[in-house]
């Protein structure tokens, strides 16, 4: 048993910090809160609503799979149940103190938005190859992390 002696600073730091654990096939691949965005520190986890909890939680897990893809493929979101199909991610974005709100595209180029309570968050992160083979791959994920850091 740890006995170490932490200062309030410490304990209040340590609170507000993700705690995250994963254990993969390939030692080598990253933790999902690795790299996660300074902003998630600021604020303690007690202090944040649902969503904004899982709107910062969801931008460092779609950063780390945009790490996994080659440049012929973006990251797009699959959905459970039904035959809804898939949303490329073009967009993300919270609405306190419980929704979450994803903007995209279906395959064939619709415009497509999905909002979801957080008690019924299920998210299924999908590489699908780039709408035009020519362009650079788009990378939501840094866009939103960056986003973060600004705010």
């Amino acid at each position: 048993m740890d006995n170490q002696i932490m200062t309030s600073a410490e304990v209040e730091e340590a609170a507000a910090l993700p705690r995250c654990h994963e254990v993969h096939t390939d030692p080598d691949t990253p933790n999902a809160a690795a790299g996660a965005p300074a902003t998630l520190g600021k604020k303690p986890v007690e202090q944040k609503s649902p969503a904004q909890w899982a709107y910062e939680r969801l931008i460092l897990y779609i950063q780390n799979f945009e790490k996994t893809l080659d440049s012929e493929h973006e990251v797009a979101m699959g959905f459970t149940g039904g035959d809804a199909g898939i949303l490329r991610i073009e967009g993300m974005g919270y609405f306190d103190p419980d929704i979450v709100t994803f903007y995209g595209s279906d395959p064939a180029g619709g415009k497509t938005q999905l909002v979801q309570h957080v008690g019924q968050l299920s998210v299924l992160l999908r590489a699908v190859p780039k709408p035009e083979p020519a362009a650079e791959a788009t990378r939501i994920g840094f866009r939103l992390a960056a986003d973060l850091d600004k705010a």
